[in-house]
Order: structure tokens, then C-alpha cells, then sequence
């Protein structure tokens, strides 16, 4: 699949002219979403889960530039403009949710619903960050930003550290199989990857991203806005929420109490209801709701 002049690597299931474009976070791959496709696809939707600019099988610029917020909006919108859907719901976790809130923000008009899952808007996020509890979780983002240093510690002993954030974030790490852990693994030692991968952080904190994204403000997003929760992530506190219907008023929020940062991989079968009863229109069940 080739959007904004990149060839993306793209898992599709399902058909139809409703798209459920599904947005993976880091260190992942589009597999985080193995669990979703078929759900998304039995609620009737054409769902596609693209690796994303840098990982996996899609293309791997080389500059740390080439990852801006910017390019990687734009990225989403050339998929979406590929796969000639007359609707977009779009779905995200991690980095992934990241890039969904700023198309959200942005594009307005090209999507009928969104869901961010375990990431917090742009806005509360860099509120929350500035205090003490979140700043101490984010202390891996500041050693992102050193070339060369993060590229080291996650390439030792043979990628360990990629497989160990899974397992070792997670409340049960039986969901994720040998398979599952070497994909990411393998997928991190790729030439270049590892780099392209923190290149998201370098570009949108050192890059000045994050400073030119706030210059142009995030308007309130008025599609229907789905957040799902898990409850056990140690990388993000709930506090980073605060604030979130400012900028999306249309807002469902739901928590699962034994997941973690992980959670469409740890919680599949909650994160399918959820999402499930959602994209068609129906009460999205209720878990814990703040």
C-alpha cells in the first residue's frame, strides 16, 4: 500500500466502504491489533492495521526530521485516501492514539469516530507531565532523546528490553506468546529501526513538534470520542485525562481495572466489546467510567 509517497505494510481484514484504521504505538508493530481485526471485522467494518512509518515492513526514512508530527498526520490521511472509504473511524494506542488525536485536531472532516487507547490527548498530557508523578513515569522519553544511548540500551542482549516492556508492564504476560515477543524483537533489530522508532519522540520534544503543534492550538474535536483505559498502566497516570472533554466534548470514557499499558493485547475481549458496540452506535458497556 503506497500513501504520501511511502509503501506501507498494511494487515486488512474484512470489506466494505466502512474503515476501522487501527494506529499501533512503540515499540509495536501493526500484530498488536491481531486480536481486533476479526472483531472489527465481524461489527461489519473493512479494518486496516499498517505498520507505521519506521517499523516493521512499511518504509524507513532516514532523517530524525522525517518523523514529525506533520508527516506522520500526513501519513494518515494518505491511507485513508487509499483505501477510498466513505467512512473513517480511526482507532490508536500509544503513539499510535498519539498521531490520532492531532488528525482528530486537524482533519476534522475526514473521520466519523475516534478512540485513543491508553493515551491521553496532547494537551492534558503536556499539563500532567509538568508534575511531579507523570514527569518520574516519563523518565524513558528524556533518555530518548540522547542519539545513540537509547539505540544501546534497547539493542542489548539481543533486543531483550523490546520483548521485556510487554512482558514486564504487563498484569498477565501470558498473553503474549514466544511468537508475539520475537516479532517485536526481530522487528527492533531491523537495520535502522530502532532509530526510526525513537525518532517519533526525538521529533516531536527536541524536533519542536510538541512547541509548533501548541502554536497552532488544538481545537475541540467533535466526533464521537472513545477513550479506553487500562487501569494498571504504569507509563501514563489516569491524571493525564484531566482536562480531556475541553478538547473532546463528544467523549466516552471507559476503564478496564486489571489491564495495562497493553491493553487491546492484555483485555481483547473487553476492548472488542467496547470498540465493537461503539463504531456501530450502540451503549458502549460500562466498566469503571471517571
Amino acid at each position: 500500500m503506497r500513501a504520501n509517497g511511502l509503501r506501507f505494510h498494511v494487515l486488512e481484514e474484512g470489506e466494505g466502504d466502512r474503515l476501522a484504521l487501527c494506529l499501533h504505538g512503540f515499540p509495536e508493530l501493526s500484530r498488536s491489533w491481531r486480536h481486533q481485526l476479526p472483531a472489527l471485522a465481524a461489527a461489519g467494518y473493512r479494518v486496516w492495521a499498517p505498520d507505521l512509518r519506521g517499523y516493521g515492513q512499511t518504509d524507513r526514512p532516514g532523517r530524525t526530521a522525517d518523523y514529525a508530527i506533520e508527516h506522520l498526520v500526513d501519513d494518515v490521511v494518505g491511507l485513508i485516501d487509499a483505501s477510498g472509504a466513505r467512512e473513517v473511524s480511526l482507532i490508536g494506542h500509544d503513539w499510535g492514539g498519539f498521531v490520532a488525536w492531532h488528525v482528530a485536531s486537524r482533519h476534522p472532516t475526514r473521520l466519523a469516530r475516534l478512540a485513543a487507547l491508553n493515551i491521553p490527548h496532547p494537551m492534558p498530557f503536556l499539563r500532567a507531565i509538568r508534575r511531579g508523578p507523570q514527569l518520574l513515569r516519563s523518565w524513558y522519553v528524556l533518555t530518548f532523546q540522547i542519539p545513540g544511548l537509547a539505540e544501546r540500551l534497547l539493542s542489548a542482549n539481543d533486543h531483550h528490553r523490546v520483548a521485556a516492556a510487554f512482558t514486564s508492564m504487563a498484569v498477565d504476560p501470558g498473553r503474549f506468546t514466544d511468537e508475539d515477543l520475537d516479532a517485536y524483537r526481530r522487528a527492533a533489530a531491523e537495520p535502522g529501526a530502532l532509530r526510526a522508532m525513537l525518532s517519533y519522540y526525538r521529533a516531536y520534544l527536541t524536533g519542536g513538534g510538541a512547541r509548533r503543534q501548541r502554536a497552532i492550538g488544538f481545537p475541540p474535536i467533535e466526533v464521537p470520542t472513545l477513550v479506553i483505559w487500562g487501569e494498571r498502566d504504569t507509563a501514563l497516570g489516569r491524571e493525564t485525562l484531566i482536562g480531556t472533554r475541553e478538547y473532546a466534548p463528544d467523549l466516552t470514557l471507559r476503564f478496564i481495572p486489571h489491564a495495562s499499558h497493553w491493553v487491546q493485547q492484555e483485555a481483547p475481549e473487553e476492548v472488542n466489546a467496547l470498540l465493537s458496540a461503539w463504531l456501530r452506535g450502540e451503549p458502549v458497556p460500562r466498566t469503571w467510567e471517571l
